[in-house]
């Protein structure tokens, strides 16, 4: 009889312990074991200032998060440390497979994704996403002395395009069925282009506006026929709290010119929003 009563609480606790944990895990986000990482009732914010960190997932993309010798700088590198501070945490700027952004910030591996990513209506269905703090397009970059021969991409379907194997860019183009030539980055495919062994390639226009900027490596290069609109958002974990920070934090950071200085700073001043690029 004992036996019995023993085998039926165990049963009845490994019942709750599982109901618990399932309990915590809607909570938020999940660790790498698949539990909540956090605290039963505790929001994103909270748990960010417990810890005093805020873990921003990054990738190297010039200009917006790149390497200076052992630091990470770029125009988001700056603006998620600036947002950190806003919050009384430091950042912590981890490079990440792309690719597993939205896993690893739900696993709790990140805290969020900082790192010129597109706002696509996928992307909102996966995570909570902030307001829009730059504009983006797919741009057709060339020699300058050949821009103004071209206004349409049509115009240009003689070409031979350099492009970044499985970009955007290269979608386009290969929608368009014209001739290209797949590279390994975009900046390969820049130099292709400087180097005269395509004529043109298609890039962001944050990159784009960067590399052609005076005293970059292609600024004998320009750009002109956007291809598309796209903007630029912050991505947090679903129903974080976070993300209405980052929304107060963007309007602040606009609204007192914080915005304005550092895209002068990294030469993307065209992609900013409210009419700013002119």
């Amino acid at each position: 009889m004992k036996s019995m009563v023993t085998k039926k609480r165990k049963a009845l606790i490994s019942l709750l312990l599982a109901v618990m944990l399932m309990a915590l895990t809607a909570c938020g986000g999940k660790s790498e074991d698949g539990s909540s990482v956090l605290k039963e009732g505790q929001s994103d914010l909270s748990y960010v200032q417990d810890k005093k960190t805020l873990v921003v997932g990054i990738t190297d993309f010039t200009p917006m998060d790149y390497r200076s010798g052992d630091e990470w700088v770029g125009f988001d590198a700056e603006l998620a440390e600036k947002f950190a501070e806003s919050l009384g945490v430091s950042a912590e700027l981890t490079e990440i497979d792309w690719d597993e952004k939205t896993d690893l910030l739900e696993k709790g591996t990140i805290d969020c994704i900082w790192n010129g990513m597109t706002l696509t209506e996928e992307l909102q269905s996966e995570i909570s996403c902030s307001d829009s703090y730059l504009s983006n397009s797919q741009v057709v970059v060339m020699p300058k002395e050949e821009m103004e021969k071209y206004s349409t991409l049509d115009e240009c379907q003689h070409f031979l395009f350099a492009l970044e194997e499985g970009s955007t860019g290269e979608a386009l183009i290969k929608d368009k069925n014209y001739r290209y030539t797949p590279y390994a980055t975009q900046k390969d495919a820049l130099q292709s282009v400087k180097d005269e062994q395509a004529d043109a390639t298609v890039i962001d226009i944050i990159m784009a506006s960067y590399y052609t900027s005076e005293g970059q490596d292609f600024s004998d290069l320009g750009f002109s026929i956007p291809l598309n609109d796209e903007t630029i958002c912050v991505g947090f974990r679903k129903d974080s709290d976070l993300t209405a920070k980052a929304n107060e934090f963007i309007a602040k950071c606009y609204d007192d010119g914080t915005m304005k200085e550092l895209a002068e700073k990294y030469g993307i001043e065209k992609v900013l929003l409210g009419g700013e690029q002119e």
